[in-house]
């Protein structure tokens, strides 16, 4: 049997004094699912190496045109991924998004014209169908971000044509936005519950809670917030259907007000360069520094990674998802 990250990397974390690692010891949580998300120019070394923790490796391999009625087509480099986890006995789902390279951003027009069009709906549904069973694919990530609440109809009436038209062996996730009240995800367009009842999980972005560019420095996810989202999102959906997304990167806060986006090494290289110490925050569980310009970090490694699985097996959930293979670090 395949030994998931729960059995191999995560870990009971000790007490530790403010600034110091904490003191990891092995620990072996049964049963959870652990998707991998990863990008088409995601080397295939690291699926491999990252193979033992994982069960799912999950690809942003299309992305919706800006009238919601087709998708990009898949780099090439994805197929190859999906061999690759194959090969490692992983499952591989292709993500269809809307993020927009042109706008470097979620793209929500794209969404809105998708999900508020019954023919659009049937022609993207059809349009992932084929992908799935040309590539080989073992099912659909749904990722739509930025859905507005008048279209949320509209995104249970995509998972529910998917379903009518994949495989029956075909999985079909979507991934949500954390939020902490259950009125707060029916305003992000999230119909939890209807959801819930058609696919096979739901991912709970948990992370994002503070970024350059919306929020002062702090947390990526902290610790409460993620348990406040979790407590809101069960409200609606079964734990056994619900996965904790889990952020494998972190944040740079420069005087300026400008920032950027960090791997876990990088933040670390950034802090050993700077000759700083960089504190464990029990509170959030995650890490933060400040370098001599000022500037301010915070990022969630594997310490936080493990803390939060650990979570999601106390409360019985499905498994963790983790955004994204690459930038967490080695996870075994």
């Amino acid at each position: 049997m395949r030994t998931t990250i729960a059995a191999l990397a995560l870990l009971l974390l000790a007490p530790a004094p403010a600034g110091a690692a904490p003191t990891p010891e092995r620990a072996a949580p049964e049963g959870l699912a652990v998707t991998g998300y990863a990008l088409p120019s995601t080397r295939p070394v690291i699926i491999r190496r990252d193979a033992g923790a994982l069960t799912t490796v999950t690809v942003a391999a299309v992305s919706l045109k800006p009238r919601g009625d087709s998708t990009t087509t898949p780099d090439p480099r994805t197929l190859r991924l999906v061999e690759v986890a194959h090969r490692q006995g992983l499952r591989a789902e292709l993500l269809v998004g809307n993020w927009s390279d042109r706008l470097g951003a979620f793209d929500p027009d794209a969404a809105s014209s998708l999900l508020s069009d019954p023919d659009h709906v049937a022609i993207v549904a059809d349009r992932l169908t084929a992908l799935v069973v040309a590539g080989g694919w073992d099912g659909v990530n749904v990722d739509l971000e930025l859905v507005r609440r008048r279209d949320s109809r509209g995104l249970v009436a995509l998972v529910v044509a998917l379903r009518q038209r994949l495989p029956a062996s075909a999985s079909i996730t979507i991934d949500v936005s954390a939020s902490s009240t259950a009125s707060a995800y029916r305003d992000r367009g999230y119909r939890l519950a209807e959801l819930a009842a058609v696919v096979d999980a739901i991912q709970l972005m948990a992370y994002d809670q503070h970024g350059p560019g919306w929020s002062g420095p702090g947390p990526v996810g902290g610790l409460p917030w993620v348990e406040k989202s979790v407590a809101a999102a069960l409200e609606a959906v079964p734990a056994a259907k619900l996965d904790l997304g889990i952020a494998g990167y972190g944040y740079l806060w420069r005087p300026d007000g400008t920032g950027r986006t960090l791997t876990v090494k990088a933040a670390q290289r950034l802090v050993e360069r700077a000759g700083v110490e960089p504190r464990w925050r029990s509170g959030p569980a995650e890490w933060s520094a400040r370098l001599p310009d000022g500037s301010r970090l915070w990022w969630s490694g594997l310490s936080s990674i493990a803390r939060r699985a650990t979570l999601a097996q106390d409360l019985g959930l499905r498994g963790t998802a983790i955004w994204r293979l690459g930038s967490a670090g080695r996870l075994t």
